[in-house]
């Protein structure tokens, strides 16, 4: 998947299921559903969290990690986080890193290539830090 910009939930859950040559019946037993159920959730642009937790564990692939890939592309650092590096108090879980696929280290690496963003705007817009961003750009370079 290229294009984390528009998330169908459904038609990469079918992907994944083609993809492991999975039974529907077998899919059905474990969602504990009707196979015209199945037909519908394949249908869905979204799907409940645990419904996708569910289908991540039985097709043995994150399909949250697709959310996260949307949200560091297209929902960039707001300029209160940059200018306040202060992590923000919350009783919810922190997470130390980012986590980057090949597909949004590509899709930076390209851009920049391509002359649509620059090295200091994706470092701002991004939150990517400098050494990592040079990090991709050295090994580009191998």
């Amino acid at each position: 998947m290229k294009n984390y910009k528009h998330i169908h939930i459904g038609k990469l859950i079918l992907q994944r299921v083609k993809e492991k040559n999975m039974d529907s019946d077998k899919i059905c037993s474990v969602m504990k559903c009707t196979e015209k159920e199945l037909l519908t959730m394949y249908g869905s642009k979204s799907l409940d969290t645990d419904v996708i937790l569910r289908f991540s564990k039985l097709l043995e692939y994150d399909f949250f990690r697709i959310y996260s890939q949307h949200l560091i592309i297209y929902s960039p650092r707001s300029a209160q986080s940059i200018s306040n590096p202060e992590p923000e108090k919350s009783g919810l879980p922190q997470f130390r890193k980012n986590i980057y696929t090949k597909e949004i280290i590509s899709f930076i690496l390209d851009s920049i290539a391509k002359g649509k963003i620059t090295k200091n705007q994706v470092i701002e817009q991004y939150g990517i830090p400098k050494t990592t961003l040079y990090k991709w750009l050295k090994e580009k370079g191998k």
